[in-house]
């Protein structure tokens, strides 16, 4: 990828604050674009693994669609719609919440788990190749990033 200047051909930029939010922004447009082609063969975008991946970490207990948004990478994204579309794709089950007949319940499938299992080394790999870091770069930015949002 190179130098963010390279990359969207800017000789410079007003300030370094400026320049580090170009960055990460593009940035954050590079990883999302190479997650699209590994999740679009299996017809599901990034936020749905990320709702399979919070389903996933449920450990078989239910939760609810609120639950599911407050847990999510992006916090833009429609919950309720990434459901109805993994459920049409028999990757969750909704049913009515017991104790309050308002919520209803999301679980992941055995088929959800199934293709989580499938994408695990393909992720595991793709995370690798996104990444040219190496492990102690990798915490540094970890913590960086960390520290930057406060």
């Amino acid at each position: 990828m190179g130098k963010i200047e390279d990359a969207i051909q800017q000789k410079e930029f007003k300030d370094p604050f400026n320049k580090l939010v170009v960055n990460i922004l593009y940035t954050q447009s590079y990883l999302a674009t190479a997650q699209n082609s590994l999740f679009k063969p299996y017809a599901i975008s990034p936020e749905q693994y990320n709702v399979l991946r919070i389903l996933k970490g449920q450990a078989g207990i239910p939760t609810t669609v609120s639950s599911i948004q407050d847990r999510m990478l992006n916090k833009m994204s429609n919950a309720s719609r990434l459901v109805e579309k993994l459920k049409s794709k028999e990757l969750v089950i909704r049913t009515e919440c017991p104790n309050d007949r308002r919520q209803v319940d999301i679980l992941i499938t055995q088929k959800g788990l199934d293709l989580l299992q499938d994408l695990r080394p393909q992720v595991e790999e793709a995370n690798r190749d996104f990444i040219n870091l190496n492990l102690e770069e990798i915490e540094t930015l970890n913590d960086l990033l960390d520290k930057m949002r406060g």
